[in-house]
């Protein structure tokens, strides 16, 4: 082998923030990226697919959401991950972009509402313990998702700052 790009990274274990599954899209990553740091997570472990919340909500097959619930229980069991961010954002071409919602954001809006809460009462039964925290990215800013009830879907994490979609 040959060395191409020298770092400095600690080798020690660590233990995550969190745990974070969200779209690949370049476009939300910066945006990701802000939040997890706005959030004083900086160990994250990403997991980063097409469509994010998606895969767990209304996955394509049983591979795709049995996939991710390991990612997740990895996290859990390696890192011991207390806290899971889902998210998932506006025109994502998995759910057919905002085309499919025929221009309609606040449609768009309500349907990745119900996914998000969906991925996050999924994750719950799965797995006791942990906070989960559902989250709407969108091209003005990051929407924390709450439930009917104005609840998260699992119990409540620390103040985030971002907005609600309620």
């Amino acid at each position: 082998m040959r060395k191409v790009f020298h770092f400095d990274s600690p080798p020690e274990p660590y233990v995550a923030d969190a745990a974070v599954l969200c779209c690949f899209d370049y476009r939300i990553s910066r945006a990701v990226r802000k939040f997890l740091k706005k959030q004083a997570i900086e160990r994250a472990d990403m997991i980063v697919v097409a469509g994010g919340a998606k895969t767990l909500a209304s996955p394509r097959n049983d591979f795709e959401q049995d996939f991710i619930l390991e990612q997740v229980r990895m996290s859990i069991r390696l890192h011991q991950t207390k806290r899971v961010l889902v998210m998932s954002h506006s025109d994502c071409a998995t759910y057919g972009g905002l085309a499919h919602f025929k221009g309609d954001r606040n449609a768009e809006a309500d349907h990745h509402r119900g996914e998000l809460l969906r991925a996050g009462e999924l994750l719950t039964s799965h797995f006791s313990g942990i906070s989960v925290e559902p989250y709407f990215v969108k091209f003005d800013g990051i929407w924390e998702v709450r439930n009917a009830d104005g609840l998260k879907s699992a119990a409540p994490a620390k103040q985030t700052g971002a907005r609600e979609i309620a």
